[in-house]
């Protein structure tokens, strides 16, 4: 009812982001360089509006910043650019590709074998307006679309490689191997030293091997991130070829919970320290 009575402008934004740290971390945010607090400012402030922060938001428009900056062959190839229903109707999709909406977070389609599509699922994704439901205030203005691309190194479920940088640096990285399916993540800093603490969910227990394009992913993340105060930037790798897969301005819309609690200060001080 509070979401629904909150004006949907930048004041309603901050009450809701009030409410929504208080309920999640039990504690008022600060301004001291703290993991989620440093998230929580920038999605309270206009920082989070600022046209740059909202163009790489756009997953079709982010591509075109990757080139820019680094060159296209960091950009993972895109097949098509749907936006319409119609236009998804008319599009003939590869037996094996991966289908997302280009104004939201987390939802994806992953074909591999000619699978029938839910094509209604993708027609909720146009109705769909990703800022009401966190109200990160960078979605607000994007236009619905479809991206399709080609599955990453053939596969459905490939490595993934969060790096949060600060000030252009990379500090931490967060690794993750089946997202879609046994999901497993461990966090290292930037020399890949394993780190105790994980967010949202427990450490994995197995073990996890520095990819050898390490320093390959360091470099770019640091080009990627020097526009930026506070970002995460997300790359796809198979240990030789690396893809950036998006830009990533509120980690978690700011209410990620570290397992223990301590690690938030752990992760701060490699971060910001």
């Amino acid at each position: 009812m509070l979401r629904k009575l909150t004006p949907y402008n930048r004041f309603g934004d901050k009450l809701i982001g009030f409410f929504d740290f208080y309920v999640s971390h039990r504690r008022i945010a600060t301004n001291k360089l703290i993991f989620n607090d440093v998230l929580y400012k920038i999605k309270t402030t206009d920082e989070i509006i600022h046209p740059l922060r909202v163009f790489v938001t756009d997953k079709e428009f982010i591509k075109l910043f990757v080139k820019a900056v680094v060159g296209d062959q960091y950009n993972v190839p895109t097949l098509a650019v749907l936006h319409s229903m119609d236009d998804v109707r008319k599009y003939t999709f590869p037996a094996a590709c991966c289908i997302k909406p280009t104004h939201a977070s987390g939802h994806v389609i992953v074909r591999q074998n000619g699978e029938e599509l839910d094509y209604k699922e993708i027609e909720r994704w146009f109705d769909l307006n990703y800022y009401r439901r966190g109200r990160e205030a960078n979605y607000k203005t994007l236009q619905p679309k479809i991206i399709v691309e080609p599955l990453i190194f053939g596969k459905p479920d490939p490595n993934e490689y969060y790096f949060f940088c600060y000030k252009g640096s990379p500090k931490l990285i967060q690794s993750i191997e089946g997202s879609y399916t046994d999901y497993s993540s461990i966090f290292f800093d930037a020399k890949w030293a394993e780190q105790d603490f994980s967010i949202t969910r427990e450490k994995s227990l197995k073990p996890f091997h520095c990819p050898g394009n390490l320093n390959e992913m360091l470099s770019i993340a640091a080009a990627l991130s020097a526009s930026f105060s506070f970002v995460r930037v997300d790359f796809y790798s198979n240990g030789e070829t690396c893809l950036v897969g998006e830009i990533t301005n509120c980690h978690e819309n700011a209410g990620g919970q570290f397992i223990p609690k301590s690690g938030e200060q752990v992760a701060s001080d490699i971060i910001f320290g």
